[in-house]
């Protein structure tokens, strides 16, 4: 980390619409805060199977909460999320195994393409309602970052090697050793110790933590 700076980490899926908003959240302060942000792709459904954390709208009143949160939040945060009904059904049916280990050879290879290609995938599943598991989804997203054909399949041939699926399982026991139990989870490493924030709408007690100022979720 730069002198003084404040290291934030953020443990992100990008089958979390949640943290789709702590990321670009974070995106907007890094410049602004005096922080050094890194992104840490992990895998939600190993975190949520280690802690026994369920999806919040396995509860259908949650789930009905969640929907009109995610309308109001989407709004003031300035991200195009579109949260329909029967999306609870297609998360439940979506692994976002492959995509969170295409993300991890990514980063391991070319990690400049790192934040693009993450918000890539957070808008054709989130904003398109398009599909990321399959092979030609996944190069279809790592076009659209920009990621040229060639960079692209070498990564995808990456994703069943060992050396990617240990990565993106180290990270993901990191997530956990600081105590996440679901995602987004924003670690700050400040006066010698992790400090934890579960979710996109703690960003303002990390500033306070951390001491710096919070100037809403679109700082101009």
């Amino acid at each position: 980390a730069r002198m003084g700076r404040t290291l934030v980490e953020l443990y992100y899926d990008v089958i979390s619409p949640y943290s789709w908003l702590a990321f670009e959240v974070l995106c907007r302060y890094r410049h602004i805060w005096n922080i050094d942000l890194r992104f840490r792709p992990a895998f939600l459904g190993a975190i949520m199977q280690q802690t026994g954390n369920k999806p919040p709208a396995m509860l259908p009143k949650r789930g009905e909460y969640m929907l009109k949160d995610m309308k109001r939040m989407a709004k003031y945060y300035q991200v195009p999320v579109h949260m329909s009904a029967n999306d609870f059904q297609r998360i439940i049916g979506t692994s976002s195994l492959t995509a969170m280990r295409f993300i991890t050879a990514m980063d391991m290879t070319n990690p400049q393409y790192l934040e693009p290609l993450s918000r890539e995938f957070w808008m054709r599943f989130w904003s398109q309602h398009e599909d990321i598991t399959q092979p030609e989804d996944i190069l279809a997203v790592a076009r659209q970052a920009g990621v040229s054909a060639e960079l692209s399949q070498k990564a995808l041939e990456m994703i069943s090697s060992h050396t990617v699926k240990d990565r993106l399982k180290e990270t993901t026991a990191e997530a956990l050793k600081h105590g996440a139990f679901g995602m987004p989870a924003v670690v700050a490493h400040y006066d010698g110790k992790p400090h934890l924030f579960f979710g996109s709408d703690r960003l303002e007690l990390l500033g306070s933590v951390i001491g710096e100022k919070w100037l809403g979720p679109v700082p101009s």
